[in-house]
């Protein structure tokens, strides 16, 4: 990884549609090498995946809730099943097993109150849970889905 390469990253971080040639040129190289690095790129896995970010309040789940959930069931025949559960929900956006107070983190975007009362409603059935703490987002102060680049 070197300067041009961090570069490459910032830029399709910003906007992954531009051209190779409009990449290459904010970078100050020719196409051909600017496309290698980026195929280089994304063969190494600095490049997952290319997506489209979505506006949730056009898509009608503007309502943001962070779930955590405690479980006295720690094993690994409980986590397979709530793991499975949890992934056929549409709703829930992010999924995350944590230390401290709670066990899991789900994000979920809803339309309002009701469309949450749902996912609870169908969580709570997948299985044995211990607590459950709802928080709604009252705004949203800063989201992005860019990372870091100074660590490498």
């Amino acid at each position: 990884m070197d300067k041009i390469d961090f570069q490459i990253l910032s830029i399709l971080q910003q906007d992954c549609t531009l051209s190779v040639g409009s990449v290459a040129e904010k970078v100050g190289l020719s196409v051909t090498p600017c496309w290698r690095r980026m195929q280089r790129l994304e063969d190494d896995g600095y490049i997952r995946k290319k997506v489209v970010l979505l506006d949730a309040q056009k898509l009608n789940v503007g309502v943001t809730v962070f779930v955590a959930i405690k479980t006295s069931g720690h094993n690994q025949a409980w986590f397979e099943k709530f793991q499975a559960a949890v992934m056929l929900l549409p709703e829930v956006v992010e999924f995350y097993r944590m230390s401290g107070d709670m066990d899991y983190l789900l994000r979920v975007v809803v339309p309002d109150i009701a469309g949450y009362d749902a996912v609870y409603k169908k969580l709570i059935k997948t299985a044995d849970i211990f607590d459950v703490n709802s928080s709604f987002a009252m705004e949203q102060i800063k989201y992005t889905t860019a990372l870091p680049l100074n660590f490498l």
